[in-house]
C-alpha cells in the first residue's frame, strides 16, 4: 500500500529489479497507476476498493508479503485477509493504534522498518546503512533505478511549504516532494 508514493517508488524498483518476487503495487489514479507500473509493478490494485476484491481481479487470493507504507491502520483488516498464513507484514508508518493481535490467527509477523535505528542506537550493523544507501545510488547512476523525484515547489518559504504540505495532505504526491535553499 503506497506503492506511488516516495518509499513506495524505490520499494517497487528493488523488488522488481533484485528479487524474484511478484511485484503488486496499489494507487487509486489512473497517473498513478502508470507510474507504479512504470517501476516495475506486475499488477497494480486501487486501494479505494476492497483489497480482497482487487487481488481477485489479477487471479490471486492471498500473498505473502505485503509492505504497508502508509496508512496501515485504515487497511489493517484488509492486509491482514490478503495475508497468507504464517505472511509477513511490514510497515514504516506511525499508526497511533495497531491490534497486532489481529495477526495471531494466522500466525502472522509483523517487521517494523526505520530509517535511521541503526545510527540511534548504533547497532553493530551500523555502516550497513551506509552500505545501502552508496547501492542505491550506484543502482540510480547505472540507470538500473529511477530517481523517485516527485515534484519540485521551488525555494524553501511559507506558500510553497503550504502548497508542498498541502500536497502530501491530499494523499496525491506521486514520489518524493522537494523544496531547496531559502
Amino acid at each position: 500500500v503506497g506503492a506511488a508514493g516516495g518509499v513506495g517508488s524505490i520499494l517497487t524498483q528493488l523488488a522488481r529489479q533484485l528479487t524474484s518476487l511478484k511485484v503488486i503495487g496499489t494507487a487509486s489514479r489512473a497517473e498513478t497507476e502508470s507510474w507504479v507500473r512504470e517501476l516495475g509493478a506486475h499488477e497494480v490494485l486501487d486501494h479505494s476498493k476492497p483489497l480482497s476484491e482487487e487481488l481477485k481481479r489479477v487471479g490471486l487470493n492471498q500473498v505473502t508479503h505485503v509492505a504497508s507504507l502508509t496508512q496501515t491502520e485504515q487497511h489493517l483488516d484488509q492486509l491482514v485477509e490478503a495475508l497468507k498464513p504464517q505472511g509477513k507484514l511490514g510497515l514504516i508508518d506511525d499508526p497511533k493504534t495497531l491490534d497486532v493481535s489481529k495477526l495471531k490467527r494466522k500466525s502472522l509477523s509483523l517487521h517494523w522498518e526505520f530509517m535511521y535505528t541503526r545510527s540511534m542506537f548504533e547497532t553493530e550493523d551500523m555502516i550497513e546503512q551506509h552500505n545501502l544507501l552508496n547501492r542505491v545510488a550506484e543502482l540510480i547512476d547505472a540507470g538500473t533505478l529511477k530517481t523517485t523525484f516527485g515534484e519540485h515547489f521551488g525555494t524553501i518559504n511559507a506558500e510553497n511549504l503550504r502548497r508542498a504540505h498541502g500536497l502530501l495532505e491530499s494523499g496525491k504526491a506521486k514520489g518524493k516532494v522537494v523544496l531547496e535553499g531559502f
